[in-house]
């Protein structure tokens, strides 16, 4: 029978999340990182050099929100500064989906950026996604202007990086990131092909009353 272990459930949501990521081709077998916020006290979140698309629930790892490692055979993500300022600063954030999925992730190095305007999903879903500078992974530097970007938009460009995307729940996370890179391909067709028909200015405000 396989051993219990503290916040079982919560960590197989945040394996099962980072294995559907992977599923998805929204990351590839090293990158990327998600983390849930369980309480006031204790984040979890995804290792550091494990196989994204097989992860196991014992192999998510356990934090204090000072950083503290509560599960010591693991080691927890690059980014795990990243996320805890994240959820430091910014109260209404319970979950964190940090991946580098091709199409959106190419817009992190060009301009101008997706446009989430193209269809009614992407605008609810996404709003305006904000252009994060560049800060090298894994810093300080990165984690103190991304604790700072994120309360500007739940969805973010790390320049020259990848993205990142906060929500209430792992769900609502996960759910952005997807429809961003839907929302790139979109992009780029609208882009090559032209012709483009964005949303209007009252079709994108009524969109915003209604979910954002």
């Amino acid at each position: 029978m396989e051993k219990e272990g503290p916040y079982k459930n919560e960590r197989k949501e945040v394996a099962r999340f980072m294995r559907r990521l992977y599923r998805q081709g929204l990351t590839t077998t090293s990158g990327g990182n998600i983390s849930c916020r369980i309480t006031d006290d204790i984040v979890v979140i995804t290792p550091s050099a494990t196989d994204k698309g097989r992860m196991k629930w014992n192999e998510v790892g356990i934090v204090n929100i000072n950083g503290e490692n509560l599960t010591p055979g693991l080691k927890p993500s690059i980014e795990l500064g990243m996320h805890l300022l994240i959820y430091r600063k910014n109260k209404h954030v319970s979950a964190i989906v940090h991946a580098h999925p091709l199409f959106a992730t190419a817009f992190t190095a060009m301009t101008p950026g997706i446009n989430t305007s193209l269809t009614a999903e992407a605008r609810a879903v996404c709003g305006d996604p904000a252009f994060v500078p560049y800060a090298l992974m894994g810093t300080s530097d990165l984690a103190e202007i991304v604790s700072e970007y994120i309360s500007r938009s739940d969805i973010l460009l790390l320049e020259n990086h990848g993205i990142l995307a906060a929500g209430s729940s792992l769900l609502q996370a996960f759910d952005r990131l997807e429809v961003l890179e839907n929302a790139a391909k979109m992009t780029l067709i609208v882009e090559i092909k032209g012709g483009a028909r964005p949303l209007s200015k009252e079709q994108i405000s009524e969109i915003d009353k209604l979910f954002r």
